[in-house]
């Protein structure tokens, strides 16, 4: 009997050692922090006969494999394991092979930003062509929990820790929406981050790239047949916009002389440059299960955007209020900035060794202050003095939480009507608050009492 080791206890873990004790397997997981959810987590999967271990960042004796939701491969079990001979697969990898009989076929997509959107609006184009489908995978849904049940298709989107761990699983079709430097702290470098970002085409029945993306069309050269995607006018064998219209060069019968309408720009909510490219990516991988036109344009329009994705707060004064709290890195932040002509910028947080100097030399011309707060504030400060040194910049050294109303109170002070203030950090949240959410939340919920203060006093 296999002797199994799941190396977390968060969602996919969970479902992991559930799956696997289910198959008769022996599975012990380990977990290191000893929080109430995970030890309600434990007491379940302790009625399945799964052992928990908690705190023990040691390979349990006799392991024949590890199931990793993550760790990054220097983690003092994994390195173990590997130094070992014991295989280390990845939550994701495990549902590849778990696969039953005609199983449903995967559209897989990774990016360094926009993966969620994309995944959801390619299911939306699924489900408004009447398939069964299901987005899974970093979205929220462990793959491991989906692949047995009776979809269609899934949507399957992928970050680079679980391509990393991946090394057999072949996607009906693949796309990589784009690639810029981001959890260099887990890879070690851009090159291994990059890597494992291309490894989502290894085995792709069909190949995507954003032929706009540098780094993704080098990932895609080497596949014969690979089928870009572009703001531009498309050419052949490409998805691309002409004037209003999404149009498709590629999956038609004569690439050469055909095009096919799919969409207008008016059936992408929120409209941004940036989710314009995720809704060709998603159009492009159901296109190539045989979407048609139709379906594409309807599950754009259907298409609800999540949260904290340039989501409209409210207008004040003439000076509008933007979250996009999930910019969590400088090239999300870069899109974002990018989507608005005048912009009072509020960012910081954890940039996990990111580099912001092309971020705000890019932005600067739009930028007319800047409200930083965070661990790494003082980077995105010193990156605005060397290439915005005119910007008027308001640093919040608050950690709690209530920082957000000092934040919210000194863009407003800084912003001109026509403006917009924008929440687009470039860097993580855990600094100071519980996730990308709660700091979204928290921005909100400074705007609302910004409005109520300010027609208190009209």
């Amino acid at each position: 009997m296999s002797y199994t080791c799941v190396a977390g206890l968060g969602v996919s873990g969970t479902a992991v050692a559930k799956v696997l004790a289910a198959r008769g397997e022996r599975v012990v997981v380990v977990e290191a922090v000893e929080g109430e959810r995970q030890l309600a987590a434990a007491a379940e999967l302790a009625g399945t006969g799964v052992e928990t271990r908690f705190g023990e960042m040691t390979l349990p004796a006799g392991v024949t494999r590890v199931v990793t939701t993550g760790w990054a491969p220097h983690h003092p079990l994994i390195a173990a394991a590997l130094s070992a001979g014991v295989e280390v697969v990845g939550e994701v990898e495990l549902a590849w092979r778990l696969r039953p009989a005609q199983a449903a076929p995967w559209l897989a997509l990774t990016g360094t930003n926009g993966k969620t959107t994309a995944v959801r609006m390619l299911t939306s184009i699924l489900q408004a062509d009447g398939r069964k489908a299901l987005a899974v995978g970093n979205v929220g849904v462990p793959v491991v929990q989906a692949v047995a049940e009776p979809y269609d298709v899934l949507a399957v989107e992928l970050s680079s820790f679980q391509l990393h761990w991946s090394g057999t699983l072949a996607p009906h079709a693949a796309a990589i929406l784009n690639v810029a430097p981001d959890h260099l702290d887990w890879h070690g470098s851009m090159e291994e981050y990059a890597a494992a970002k291309g490894r989502i085409y290894e085995r792709a029945g069909t190949v995507i790239f954003n032929a706009d993306d540098p780094e993704a069309a080098r990932l895609a050269a080497p596949y014969s047949g690979a089928v870009g995607f572009t703001l531009r006018v498309p050419k052949r064998g490409e998805i691309g916009v002409v004037e209003d219209l999404l149009v498709d060069r590629a999956f038609v019968a004569d690439p050469v002389e055909a095009a096919e309408e799919l969409a207008t720009l008016e059936d992408i909510r929120p409209f941004a440059p940036h989710n314009v490219a995720n809704a060709l990516a998603a159009a492009a991988l159901a296109r190539s299960l045989g979407v048609p036109s139709e379906a594409v344009s309807q599950g754009l329009r259907d298409f609800v955007p999540d949260p904290h994705r340039l989501a409209h707060v409210d207008r004040i004064g003439e000076v509008d209020y933007v979250d996009d709290s999930k910019a969590t890195n400088p090239h999300a932040a870069a899109a974002a900035l990018a989507s608005y002509p005048s912009v009072v910028w509020v960012a910081g947080g954890l940039l996990k060794g990111a580099d912001v100097d092309d971020l705000v030399r890019q932005a600067a011309p739009r930028l007319r202050g800047a409200v930083l707060l965070g661990a790494d504030r003082a980077r995105i400060a010193e990156a605005i003095a060397r290439h915005a040194p005119n910007v008027p910049l308001v640093d919040i050294p608050d950690r709690d939480t209530g920082a957000m109303e000092k934040v919210v109170t000194e863009a407003a002070r800084l912003a001109s009507p026509g403006d917009t203030v924008l929440l687009s950090p470039a860097g993580a949240s855990l600094d100071m608050f519980a996730n990308y959410p709660a700091r979204g939340e928290a921005f909100a919920r400074a705007v609302r009492e910004l409005k109520q203060r300010h027609e208190r006093e009209r």
